[in-house]
């Protein structure tokens, strides 16, 4: 066994992994990557199909972060932010602002908090948000939160408060807060939808009359009846993550967003993982970064981090409005600061890669890059529709999630333990493709700088391993 796999058996505990399967066989130790590549330690290469869990967006050891990185490395690489400012955080605080501000309705967002990944993004607006309620409210108020069914935002307490995602959060329900949550617009098994199963995205050809709209105005209507609206609605733009990629059908985010507003809710979007130009152009084309944004709906508070230095360095940021900044204004006696912070906030050097990142993003090359992403993607991806242990596919831009299931007819599914979806990525991971699945739900996320040839190499390497592993399920092709 390689001596770095020996060295992480003894010694590293890893992330959502059991161990016990983990210490099964040798891991694979990654040691470089260009572009969309990464290389082991035996020098075999693999597409890293999930930009290493969703963070990377121009490619692995890219030539102009490299250099900003370098000159900011030259300067200084971390000053603290408690009573100093430095030039990369601040001017990537105007860019992100300047950026969040394109056509959309609601209020402006016009002030950056800086934190370290997308759990502590969100616990600063959860913060922000419950004490900005208080202030407005009245200090008897006791804030409450609606999120949906399936949420996942982070894991730090308040973030784990706001999800519902029972098997990650059970174990810890006696340190959290209560938070409400709404059905999901989850087209694919929605309740209400009577369409019979098709080979199409299921956004296609639902057939509903929009209950899971009414769904969550009937939840903001009774909270309002009872006298205590909610403080927040928090959700994740367009598309859900972690919940197992459930897209959202056109219309909805703005509608459901009109609904709170109108019932005196602050609207929280968690766009850690859809930031940053990963959900597509949209349909109204007015090329936003942000999928809120790109639905015409500006929140309270924005949600960043994953992509946001390019995949380099740990860094987040939550986006607010002035109305709540100048809740927090007042005389040193007041104490009404917000007492949050990080030792690493504005940490320059992120912020250097983070600008560097946005020249990227902000380019016409880049632009055609996630084009040709999308539209490679989307083409090579309807192929699967042959496959009888494939349910649904579902894509945004960049982002596609594969549904596995025991037959498509029927929408059976597989139970988490028959391991449907690691076992399909186990042999992805043969084939030469990196990704992880999300319960039978497998992802797709490559770097914009993935090429059509290697697009086509990836989603073969798919269709044979589903083949392979799951190929006398599904009934009738």
């Amino acid at each position: 066994m390689n001596p770095i796999a020996q060295l992480d058996r003894r010694f590293v505990w890893h992330p959502f992994t059991q161990m016990r399967d983990w210490m099964k066989r040798e891991p694979i130790v990654l040691e470089s990557g260009k572009g969309a590549l990464l290389r082991d330690v035996n020098g075999r290469e693999y597409l890293d199909a999930n930009a290493s869990i969703w963070t990377n967006l121009h490619g692995h050891h890219h030539p102009a972060i490299n250099r900003a990185l370098r000159r900011q490395l030259d300067r200084v690489a971390h000053v603290s932010a408690l009573g100093f400012a430095n030039e990369p955080a601040s001017r990537l605080a105007a860019r992100l602002v300047r950026a969040a501000r394109r056509p959309g309705k609601g209020p402006k967002l016009g002030k950056v908090f800086f934190s370290d990944d997308g759990s502590t993004a969100v616990e600063v607006a959860l913060k922000l948000a419950y004490e900005y309620t208080r202030r407005t409210r009245g200090p008897r108020t006791k804030p409450r939160f609606l999120a949906l069914q399936g949420a996942y935002h982070g894991d730090t307490v308040g973030a784990v408060s706001l999800g519902h995602i029972d098997l990650f959060h059970r174990a810890y329900s006696g340190l959290l807060f209560r938070s409400d949550s709404v059905m999901a617009p989850y087209c694919y098994r929605c309740p209400y939808n009577r369409a019979q199963p098709e080979r199409a995205d299921a956004r296609e050809y639902r057939k509903c009359r929009w209950e899971c709209v009414g769904a969550v105005e009937s939840r903001l209507d009774a909270a309002t009846r009872k006298g205590n609206p909610y403080a927040g609605f928090v959700v994740e733009p367009v598309m859900q993550g972690a919940a197992g990629m459930i897209p959202q059908p056109a219309g909805w985010l703005s509608r459901v967003t009109q609904a709170a507003r109108a019932h005196g809710s602050l609207v929280l979007a968690d766009e850690v993982m859809t930031g940053f130009g990963r959900t597509g152009t949209g349909p109204r084309g007015n090329g936003s970064l942000f999928a809120s944004i790109r639905e015409s709906v500006q929140p309270d508070f924005l949600c960043v981090a994953k992509g946001m230095t390019g995949g380099y360095l740990p860094m987040a940021a939550t986006f607010t409005t002035q109305a709540v900044f100048d809740a927090f204004l007042g005389e040193y006696s007041e104490f009404k600061s917000f007492f949050h912070g990080h030792s690493f906030t504005a940490n320059p050097l992120g912020a250097a890669a983070s600008l560097a990142s946005l020249d990227l993003l902000e380019s016409a090359s880049s632009r055609r890059d996630r084009l040709r992403v999308e539209r490679t993607l989307r083409s090579e991806l309807s192929q699967l529709w042959g496959l009888p242990a494939v349910g649904d596919i579902r894509q945004e831009g960049t982002v596609a999630g594969i549904e596995l299931v025991k037959n498509w007819k029927t929408r059976e599914p597989f139970a988490l333990q028959e391991r449907a979806g690691i076992r399909v990525c186990e042999a992805l991971a043969r084939r030469g493709v990196l990704t992880r699945p999300i319960g039978s739900v497998i992802v797709l996320m490559p770097p914009y700088c993935t090429t059509a040839r290697q697009i086509r190499t990836l989603v073969a390497a798919l269709r044979e391993s589903i083949d392979e592993q799951l190929g006398g399920l599904g009934g009738d092709r």
